[in-house]
């Protein structure tokens, strides 16, 4: 009798794995996607007094956010100008990891707001290697895996270090934003920037896309 429970135990896990397992997804991928709303739950727990931070002071930053620019993944190039008038969230993404259920929250973000909401991923690999992938590759697994449709930039660096992208040096450094020192500490950190071109706030990756703090600034 005890054989058959086991046996029906083992069963019923690998029917699990089985349907776990997604058809464009590594394992790693799959079982990273199944498990994000318990990575999440840490977040929800320990409060978002750490994991936020704003411009509370309404400082106009010294370096025109409009003077930027990026190269996007298809290769043209986004003049930041062009983004006049619109909220910006921008965030740094990665494939193989843990927050890598944040791409379905951003793309849900940016289906429900996208007349007043312009959001720019920016593919690194900084953290633990988890964007192996090539600028064609991770847009085709962002759009068969989570629907993306919105702007995905060249795959670059975002930490410090000599080949930080420009777009994170003025994100980061207070003599170009007027006041957030904030470096990505793990992919899927995000800054949301107003119509008028100032950084309003800073989310660690245990901020959802989705959270009411994001969602009331953007309204």
């Amino acid at each position: 009798m005890r054989k058959y429970i086991w046996l029906s135990i083992l069963a019923l896990l690998v029917i699990s794995i089985l349907f776990i397992k997604k058809k464009d997804m590594t394992w790693r991928q799959s079982i990273m996607k199944a498990l994000y709303p318990l990575i999440m739950m840490k977040g929800k727990i320990s409060g978002n007094e750490k994991n936020i931070k704003m411009n509370t002071n309404n400082i106009i930053p010294p370096v025109s956010f409009y003077s930027l620019q990026a190269i996007k993944n298809n290769g043209d190039t986004l003049l930041f100008e062009s983004l006049r008038g619109k909220k910006v969230l921008i965030v740094n993404t990665a494939s193989d990891c843990g927050y890598t259920g944040q791409y379905a929250e951003l793309e849900k973000l940016n289906q429900q707001y996208k007349d007043k909401l312009v959001i720019l991923g920016f593919p690194a690999n900084d953290f633990k290697e988890q964007e192996k992938r090539n600028d064609k590759e991770i847009a085709e697994f962002c759009k068969v895996n989570y629907g993306v449709t919105f702007t995905l930039l060249k795959k670059s660096s975002v930490i410090v270090s000599p080949e930080q992208n420009p777009v994170f040096q003025w994100l980061s450094k207070p003599e170009q934003n007027g006041w957030s020192k904030y470096v990505p500490i793990w992919n899927f950190c995000k800054y949301l920037i107003n119509e008028e071109g100032k950084l309003e706030a800073f989310y660690t990756m245990e901020v959802s896309p989705l959270d009411p703090s994001i969602v009331a600034l953007i309204k």
